[in-house]
């Protein structure tokens, strides 16, 4: 076992999903672990070959059966979006003996390349689920207790880390090899992972032509993180079309490097703003491509409080995902401006969730949540500011503040 393993909440569900399909997918971003948590789920019964591999590559995409045949179940296949009509052999040998379970352990890191497939060559006999980087939870191998607001109490932190802790976690990011090598540089590790995914992932999909310009997207879309996503505007400033930019920005989704994150406009009596806002899926990614390193300079700049924002719906996201549960995340805006920041749907109804970098929450900061309460009537749910300190307290009877590290 890697000593430096930290244990995923999705675990239990990956076993279970074994026990009840004949193939399991695991897609996820590079460098989430998937490889790492299958192997030690299920590793020391396991064959093990990687696709990422060029001569494994090779043989698998020119002589499928002869591949499949040297690579008897239980077997963990990596990255197979690389040879996509493999799973159709797949799914010839899994229905020969239809009745055993956990035979083909998948994992890929293009989500939309890899899911077009698994529904044509493998329905109805694979189960698909995620892996992102490390939950906050996941990292500080905290219990994983059910989230604020399926119990009703906060899970109080062990410790109560300082600002400049919580920033440098921020610059950190999630991916586990920062998480668990302190020691690791970075930037430099940063800085090789976007090169890694423009060389391996971007270069082989057609709308990308130019590299370079792509990397000028990626920094001009961090730099507008958290906004309301203008594609026009981007379009104008990176002198391309518009359905480039939309091209482009779906790369980025099928690879898990951005969220779109779309309003909530159920409520038809209101002038609701219909336009998306985008985030970087990991908050260390977004703080290399806008160029901060320093937890004091994050804090203090212009963009401290979207990387605040992308670090909560990272955390919203992966606490679900990672219980192989589906987000459901949107944020709320009228036209007049009045704005809360996450709305979570949830089986209690709609939890609102406001985000603020200081450490002194007060009453007025839930002025906002206050009024889609007020707008949505009995399915909004009680809500929650999450703020940069360490102080839990009542804001008013339906409305608290947490610290981020309650999350």
């Amino acid at each position: 076992m890697n000593s430096l393993y930290l244990s995923r909440t999705l675990e239990p569900v990956l076993q279970q999903v074994a026990k009840e399909f004949p193939a399991v997918v695991l897609t996820g971003p590079r460098q989430s672990g998937k490889t790492t948590l299958l192997k030690h789920v299920f590793g020391s019964n396991s064959r093990y070959a990687s696709l990422d591999t060029p001569d494994v590559r090779a043989r698998a995409i020119h002589d499928p059966r002869g591949f499949l045949e040297s690579l008897p179940p239980p077997v963990i296949l990596d990255e197979v979006q690389y040879a996509p009509d493999l799973l159709f052999y797949i799914k010839e040998l899994i229905d020969s003996k239809r009745e055993q379970r956990g035979q083909y352990l998948l994992t890929g890191s293009q989500d939309l390349l890899l899911s077009e497939t698994v529904t044509e060559s493998l329905a109805g006999r694979t189960a698909v689920l995620r892996l992102l980087p490390l939950s906050n939870r996941e990292a500080k191998a905290r219990p994983q207790t059910p989230l604020v607001w399926e119990q009703g109490t906060e899970p109080k932190p062990k410790e109560s880390p300082s600002t400049l802790q919580m920033w440098e976690v921020f610059i950190r990011g999630g991916y586990p090899e920062l998480v668990c090598d302190r020691d690791r540089n970075v930037a430099r590790w940063h800085a090789n992972y976007v090169r890694t995914f423009l060389e391996r992932d971007v270069r082989s999909i057609r709308q990308v032509g130019d590299l370079t310009q792509f990397q000028d997207f990626l920094r001009l879309l961090a730099a507008r993180s958290a906004q309301l996503l203008n594609i026009t505007s981007i379009a104008r400033d990176l002198g391309v079309a518009v359905n480039t930019i939309k091209a482009w920005l779906s790369v980025l989704e099928a690879n898990y490097q951005v969220t779109v994150l779309r309003p909530h406009f159920a409520n038809v009596k209101k002038h609701l703003v219909k336009t998306p806002k985008v985030y970087f899926s990991d908050v260390g990614t977004l703080c290399h491509l806008v160029g901060l390193s320093d937890p004091l300079h994050a804090s203090a700049g212009p963009m401290s409080g979207a990387i605040m924002e992308t670090a909560v719906l990272s955390e919203l996201r992966r606490s679900l995902i990672h219980r192989g549960l589906d987000p459901h995340i949107y944020f709320w805006r009228t036209s007049a401006g009045t704005e809360v920041d996450f709305i979570v749907r949830t089986n209690k109804g709609l939890v609102p969730i406001e985000v603020k970098t200081t450490g002194t929450p007060r009453p007025a900061m839930a002025s906002s949540i206050v009024q889609f309460q007020r707008d949505l009537g009995p399915e909004a749910t009680n809500g929650y500011v999450v703020h940069s300190g360490n102080t839990t307290l009542a804001l008013n009877s339906s409305v608290k503040a947490l610290p981020f590290y309650s999350l």
